[in-house]
């Protein structure tokens, strides 16, 4: 079964097991009733932006969302070089979640992966709660936040108010590897 197919129907289970109505999840998390929808259909990509929305207004972690299961470690927890849960979204993004084992984080940590798109502005600016802090690892990053396009070389790094809208594409016609962590 297809990855995002997988978590759309973890959002209509938690919605179902909490009893509670689209219209409800939709103004809880700032989305349109019609883009929830399109979510819990699996037909589109789910932003982890959305995801993160969701886990933290209902309590529910999300790891258990994206993956399925329940992190089980309060202490610390260690992700090794290239071990973290990856995340195939769309052909332009990937994610590897490098804290998935961690309970209750105030923060989701992610290695990002841009893939080159020639000539292409970011297709869909996402906006969500908290702060986000992006580090680029490899490569050159285009990020545009609250319309202002700002360009991010290897080494460079931008926090910002995540509630802004925010979109990003690979430069120079190569990927971008970048280390994202949302709050």
């Amino acid at each position: 079964m297809d990855f995002i197919q997988q978590i759309a129907e973890r959002i209509v289970g938690l919605r179902d097991a909490l009893d509670l109505s689209m219209e409800e999840v939709a103004e809880q998390c700032g989305v349109p009733v019609h883009v929830l929808a399109e979510y819990e259909s699996g037909q589109v990509d789910i932003p982890v932006s959305f995801l993160h929305e969701l886990s933290a207004a209902y309590g529910v972690e999300m790891t258990a969302l994206m993956f399925g299961s329940e992190p089980t470690m309060h202490s610390y927890y260690i992700t090794r070089a290239g071990k973290g849960i990856k995340v195939e979204r769309t052909g332009a993004y990937s994610y590897q979640d490098l804290a998935a084992g961690f309970q209750h984080r105030v923060m989701a940590p992610f290695m990002v992966t841009v893939e080159p798109h020639e000539d292409e502005a970011p297709k869909a600016l996402n906006t969500h709660e908290g702060q986000e802090f992006n580090y680029v690892v490899e490569g050159t990053l285009e990020i545009t936040v609250a319309g202002k396009v700002n360009v991010l070389h290897e080494g460079d790094s931008i926090m910002f108010d995540a509630k802004k809208p925010h979109g990003m594409r690979a430069l120079d016609g190569k990927r971008v590897k970048m280390l994202a962590i949302i709050s």
